[in-house]
């Protein structure tokens, strides 16, 4: 059987706004929907099984869809980097920045990822830093020091400092993640280059937290299950099966220039359902943030630079 979202679904320009749309709904409404379940759980183990919940629904598509040979015994070390980057450090960091930081602040901090996968690009893959590039660089990293100063001033609850810290610590790992998909992209089928990572980074994070937390500190109410199915299967598994097959219908350009509504749909839904303060800061740090992914991924004008 075929990839369920490809190119002949995605030959319909409707379809394809209307795919931009929900992902970017899915990834900005995660960030609430992570804050709701934190108020819940401890943050390792919520990760881990939010995690593995995710990684059972996208190894269940790989294995009826036809994902191919993960082949294992080959290609094990890329399993390995792909789920230590892009699901322990990277889920694991993400999780603990928005148990400090309102979902909104996260989210503009952890988008910085876009920004940062062009200089590591260009670092590690030979890939152009274009003037765009280097600017979007230079404002994302304003966004993240007005967004932290949202804390010197008193806008940003106890902790701010520290979930600034883990916000930019999970986009690198993040970024980095991505980038070594890129150079690993060829070895490893793509649908087991997402479910391996988040079952076996999954395994890992809910090992810890059954180490450094406790599963009695889970509250199992109506509150928490509908949190951890939103994030780990809409805001997981469904996302990331939209992204695949907007990336097979050659979409791929297009979502990386226009990824910078994540971070204002994730503080607009923030304010509306969690009551969080849209402070000067926050404001003007998502503005700075937003300008920065989209001039990293914007295609250059025709004079080029």
């Amino acid at each position: 059987m075929s990839f369920p979202i490809g190119v002949s679904l995605f030959s319909d320009r409707r379809l394809v706004v209307l795919a931009f749309v929900v992902l970017v709904v899915l990834w900005g409404s995660s960030f609430s929907a992570l804050k709701v379940g934190l108020e819940y759980s401890p943050p390792v183990l919520f990760a881990g099984v939010r995690s593995i919940l995710g990684g059972v629904a996208m190894t269940l598509v790989a294995l009826v869809w036809g994902g191919g040979s993960p082949k294992f015994r080959h290609h094990w070390t890329v399993f390995a980097l792909l789920s230590v980057l892009n699901v322990v450090i990277f889920l694991g960091l993400q999780t603990a920045a928005i148990m400090y930081l309102p979902s909104g602040s996260a989210a503009v901090l952890i988008y910085l990822q876009p920004i940062l996968v062009g200089v590591l690009a260009w670092l590690f893959l030979g890939e152009g830093l274009t003037t765009r590039k280097v600017v979007g660089l230079l404002l994302g990293f304003s966004g993240i020091a007005a967004v932290s100063a949202g804390g010197l001033l008193g806008e940003l609850p106890p902790g701010a400092s520290l979930g600034v810290a883990l916000g930019v610590g999970a986009a690198l790992s993040w970024a980095l993640g991505t980038v070594y998909f890129k150079k690993a992209q060829e070895r490893v089928a793509t649908l087991w280059a997402v479910a391996v990572p988040f079952l076996a980074g999954g395994v890992v994070l809910t090992a810890l937290g059954m180490v450094v937390e406790s599963p009695a500190e889970i509250t199992w109410n109506t509150p928490f299950v509908l949190s951890l199915l939103y994030s780990s299967l809409l805001g997981t598994a469904v996302a990331w099966l939209i992204w695949l097959g907007l990336v097979r219908a050659g979409e791929a350009s297009r979502v990386s220039a226009y990824i910078f509504f994540v971070p204002l749909m994730a503080v607009v839904i923030g304010a509306i359902f969690l009551d969080e303060n849209l402070s000067p800061s926050l404001l003007v740090g998502a503005a700075l943030v937003v300008a920065g992914i989209y001039l990293a991924n914007g295609k250059p004008s025709a004079a080029g630079s």
